[in-house]
């Protein structure tokens, strides 16, 4: 009887896993998110934003009206550009505030794009060892943090990196032969930093792996041995890149009860055209099965993204860049800004004239 018994957990053990993760109970998104870094830029050049009924409005005043509560500026530490620097931010987050939405600070810890295949330092700190580097995390995170909070604006969360998959500030603080220690330290310097500024201010760390929860779980299971803290643990999730909404819906529940903590999809987007409206190609070219290049498939797979989302367990879902459209001067190239084009016109959800997509909505 004892074998018996012992074979029947062992069996119900072996179906629990199969079924993945427990199921949680569906809750409303309560961060309904845009990240509109490139909007300050397209706004100084003269772009114009206008609501589904033809009306030309303030770009934030529009997407507040689709659902919007939160809006996610990255920060780079000195761009060529000067936009997405620390003044722009500063100053643009009064607008923000202004508006009455909640505010996330996405730093890349680079003078430009940091993601999963590159995390270059800032020129600054180009020769900075790991013990320098700490303190440059901690200072420059805590100078922002700051400078947000002295004029009235402190931030409501903050990203300790932008898809650090391997780390960031590389090649310091990338992950080698499964090695978390470098990158541990960098991620607590950021996080004491941020809560030495304002305690009430969450802290996300954010990784592009909602395409796989072994690498997902790799790297969470890797800062959390080291002794890392966080608050919130942030997705990317593009269709075209990874993967189905069920193999989403599986990774954002397994993350939520691995770790206790909440999930938000940081970045989502989907083309609503093949087309290009500029010299530079579009970064993505295709869509996902069951979803046209239309106004009306770009509605329904954010729809999709952020239900698929909620009955998982996640709290949030932020549509990455849906103001940047084809302005000219406002290129992707903080070192050529003038020069280079927008490679994501047919991602944002205002067309190339600045008219949003009447189908596309952010909703509890």
């Amino acid at each position: 009887m004892r074998k018996f018994l012992a074979t029947l957990v062992a069996c119900a053990a072996a179906a629990a896993l199969a079924a993945g993760p427990p199921a949680l109970a569906a809750a409303p998104l309560t961060m309904l998110g845009a990240d509109v870094s490139s909007v300050q830029r397209a706004l100084d050049l003269g772009a114009r934003y206008y609501d589904a009924a033809g009306n030309q409005r303030d770009p934030l005043d529009i997407l507040k009206g689709v659902g919007v509560n939160y809006v996610r500026l990255r920060i780079w530490n000195n761009p060529a550009s000067g936009y997405n620097n620390k003044a722009k931010v500063l100053q643009y987050a009064r607008t923000v505030k202004s508006r009455g939405l909640k505010l996330l600070i996405d730093f890349h810890y680079s003078d430009t794009w940091a993601d999963p295949g590159k995390q270059y330092k800032p020129a600054a700190w180009s020769g900075h060892g790991i013990g320098q580097l700490q303190s440059d995390v901690y200072n420059y995170t805590y100078d922002v943090c700051s400078s947000l909070k002295a004029q009235g604006t402190t931030p409501d969360s903050v990203q300790i990196g932008n898809e650090i998959n391997v780390g960031m500030l590389w090649n310091d603080g990338k992950v080698v032969n499964n090695d978390f220690t470098n990158l541990s330290l960098l991620l607590k310097a950021g996080y004491n930093a941020t809560k030495a500024c304002n305690a009430g201010t969450q802290v996300i760390i954010h990784t592009a792996d909602a395409d796989s929860d072994a690498n997902a779980r790799w790297f969470y299971d890797g800062i959390r041995a080291k002794g890392v803290a966080w608050d919130i643990t942030g997705l990317s999730y593009y269709c075209m890149w990874h993967g189905t909404l069920s193999n989403l819906s599986w990774v954002i529940s397994d993350m939520r009860s691995r770790y206790g903590k909440p999930v938000v999809i940081a970045e989502t987007a989907y083309p609503f055209t093949a087309d290009n409206a500029d010299s530079t190609g579009n970064s993505v070219t295709s869509g996902c099965s069951g979803y046209g290049l239309t106004w009306q498939g770009q509605g329904a797979q954010f729809a999709a993204v952020q239900n698929t989302a909620r009955d998982a367990g996640a709290i949030g879902v932020f549509y990455w860049e849906p103001t940047w459209y084809a302005v000219p001067g406002n290129g992707w190239d903080p070192a050529d800004i003038n020069g280079s084009g927008d490679g994501w016109d047919n991602m944002a959800v205002f067309n190339w004239t600045g008219h949003i997509n009447p189908n596309v909505r952010w909703t509890p």
